[in-house]
């Protein structure tokens, strides 16, 4: 099967960031499938078998996109769609296109490849687009959400299949007009060779990992450190809100900075006693598939979460974690505090995420799943 893969985002272990089409990708590949993969950057280049075309023109990392103010990061969206339409109506002929949303503009070159191949769309979506910026108040003009509102109805029917990441997001789209008969979730997946449980640090150790953008409200999460001034609390990442965030820091809480490689990553949250995955307190939030709660589970920590829905059944329902109030920073210091005074509990937390990674959300069988969506497709 030929794939073509469409992708902003494409991002290998040896950066960082989500790393699901990479993963999906070279699965794909080592399973006798063709994948050629759009993304921002600049030139072709093969990685593991897949073709990788880069297009100029757009952020190549989510974290960068969202660094900068809304207009220049819906420009910058813009631009990469009419770079990756133009590529993606160069040949070869696929037998199917994959295309990840966000941004939703990845829409733009699914549709145009497939009406010049005749090859049917997976469309897969990672967050709701647009109803995700119109509640961050990112998409104001009443024109541009008209407009977004009718290119998601749009590629949704016309999608043959459509992957959600999230029960939520299945949710999300099946209201947008997708048949629920075209909808599978498959959700974000835990990477378990290379996250692994390590040793806990003496001093309990608090880790958030990822971005530190508008949707990530971790202001609760630095205001819990100022009372809870016997832990550590390490942040790595980077993002439009990270210098704020440090300027009001007190002296427990470190920011180290953007990791280099995912293999950094997955060494600080084996060094943490508890990883922390928080989001602003919108609903649509509530609906993500967030990358570090999945590496949480994989590397046996304790998953504190914010968000009351999938999110918080997963951590409650197998034991994995627990959750603390969007926006309550007494209630998450709490509830940390409450990890560090029962060691035992916490242990059994962690071996609980490990499990649950193995069982549930092991990357080969998501892989798996998604590649028989994309062959469905096809029939």
């Amino acid at each position: 099967m030929r794939i073509l893969y469409l992708h902003q985002f494409f991002i290998t272990r040896a950066g960082v960031g989500g790393t699901r089409s990479y993963e999906f990708a070279r699965r794909f590949v080592a399973g006798g499938h063709s994948v050629r993969m759009v993304t921002a950057g600049s030139g072709a280049r093969t990685v593991e078998g897949i073709e990788v075309v880069g297009v100029r023109g757009g952020y190549s990392d989510y974290v960068s996109a969202t660094a900068v103010g809304y207009p220049r990061r819906m420009l910058s969206f813009a631009r990469f769609a009419v770079g990756a339409t133009l590529a993606a109506l160069r040949g070869p002929r696929p037998d199917v296109i994959y295309a990840t949303s966000p941004p939703l503009t990845m829409a733009l070159p699914a549709l145009a490849a497939a009406a010049r191949w005749r090859a049917p769309i997976v469309f897969e979506v990672r967050d709701l687009w647009p109803e995700a910026p119109i509640q961050m108040g990112a998409l104001r003009n009443p024109v541009l959400r008209w407009a977004a509102r009718m290119l998601e109805r749009l590629v949704y029917r016309c999608a043959r299949r459509v992957i959600a990441l999230s029960p939520g997001i299945r949710d999300g789209v099946v209201s947008a007009g997708a048949p629920p008969e075209r909808v599978t979730v498959v959700p974000n997946a835990s990477d378990l060779d290379l996250f692994r449980p390590g040793t806990a640090p003496e001093r309990f150790r608090v880790s958030y990992f990822g971005t530190m953008g508008e949707a990530n409200d971790l202001t609760a999460a630095i205001d819990a450190a100022r009372l809870l001034d016997d832990m550590e609390f390490v942040f790595m990442g980077d993002g439009k809100r990270r210098a704020e965030l440090e300027r009001g820091a007190p002296p427990n809480v470190t920011f180290t900075g953007p990791a280099r490689t995912k293999a950094e990553v997955a060494e600080l949250a084996a060094s943490s006693s508890a990883c922390l995955t928080l989001f602003k307190d919108l609903p649509v939030l509530a609906t993500n598939s967030p990358n570090k709660l999945f590496d949480t589970f994989a590397a046996g920590r304790p998953a504190v979460v914010n968000m009351d829905g999938w999110m918080r059944e997963l951590v409650e329902s197998n034991d994995a974690g627990l959750y603390a109030r969007a926006g309550d920073a007494r209630d998450l210091a709490e509830k940390l505090a409450w990890l560090r005074d029962h060691p035992e509990d916490a242990h059994r937390m962690g071996r609980s995420a490990r499990a649950l990674a193995e069982r549930e959300f092991d990357r080969d069988a998501l892989a798996a799943r998604a590649l028989a969506v994309l062959e469905e497709a096809t029939r």
